[in-house]
């Protein structure tokens, strides 16, 4: 996103903005922040033939972008008087961009990309619409801890009693395992294998699972397996015998751990839903060495 942008969601005049920003200078590293330099401004002059990217103006040199991770670090800097009400909006427009372009990565080429972030640039000063008293610092952390709001918690799910966001859960949970990681679920799709990604090397990782409704496709897999090439993984049937799903780690060793999960991992925190960690593990060895006989599962 671009510097004049940024400067009218938070309420600023762009001179003003950017004197706040190099008064923080030390927070924007390179990966926060870069200076557009003279082809990528006149591209997206080129791009945009109504916006305030035709003409610099009065301004005397090119203007800055910042990044996905710059914009969080404005939310620590500026105090206008918008803030608070857009860091809001911002948090939720990135989560909902995510999700939408983590599961549907496969559909979506290098240069839908590239155009949707380009539209994304200009679609944000549409949210600046409602104006409303000074924000802190204090207030921009709280966003992090306020799980009173509807729209904020439907991505949280609780894990042994904590609120916790979903898909970190499933990537903790994950990063638990030495050895082995069984996941029987059998309802799947590719952001089942997305959140499975960050393992440590040398886990292997079985999924049992009949896929109802076909969520996972063959060429989804063979693509990840492309991405993330140090990533073992094996498909078994469930045979219709499992309702629940849950989420086995180090399966026979001492370090065994046993969770039952509420929902699907690619569907956790859609609705309210619990991950808690099963006591007795022995009642389900038996139904575990049974899932480990069932033959692979078949993509199509």
């Amino acid at each position: 996103m671009l510097d004049f942008d940024l400067a009218e969601i938070y309420g600023y005049t762009t001179k003003r903005f950017n004197e706040q920003v190099r008064n923080n200078i030390e927070k924007f590293d390179e990966d926060f922040m870069f200076q557009l330099n003279e082809y990528e401004y006149s591209f997206l002059r080129s791009k945009f033939s109504t916006s305030k990217t035709e003409t610099r103006g009065d301004r005397q040199y090119l203007p800055y972008a910042f990044t996905e991770q710059g914009i969080y670090m404005l939310m620590t800097v500026l105090r206008g008087d918008l803030a608070i009400r857009q860091s809001k909006i911002l948090i939720r427009l990135f989560k909902t961009m995510k999700d939408f372009i983590i599961e549907r990565e496969h559909l979506i080429g290098y240069d839908d990309v590239a155009k949707l972030a380009i539209q994304t640039s200009q679609n944000t000063k549409d949210i600046a619409l409602i104006k409303e008293n000074m924000a802190t610092k204090t207030d921009v952390v709280k966003i992090i801890e306020d799980f009173s709001s509807s729209e904020i918690k439907k991505d949280f799910l609780f894990l042994n009693g904590k609120s916790v966001e979903a898909d970190l859960a499933y990537q903790q949970i994950y990063a638990e395992a030495n050895d082995t990681i069984f996941v029987i679920d059998n309802y799947i799709s590719l952001k089942t294998l997305v959140l499975l990604k960050s393992v440590r090397e040398n886990v292997k990782i079985t999924i049992f699972s009949d896929n109802i409704r076909h969520g996972l496709h063959k060429q989804e897999l063979d693509d990840f397996i492309k991405e993330y090439p140090h990533i073992e993984f094996s498909f078994k049937i469930t045979g219709g015998i499992f309702h629940d799903r849950y989420v086995i780690l180090d399966f026979g060793t001492k370090n065994e751990k046993i969770y039952h999960c509420g929902a699907s991992s690619k569907d956790a925190g859609k609705k309210v839903c619990t991950i808690s960690t099963i006591t007795d593990n022995a009642v389900y060895k038996p139904l575990i060495k049974k899932l480990l006989k069932n033959r692979e599962l078949v993509l199509g």
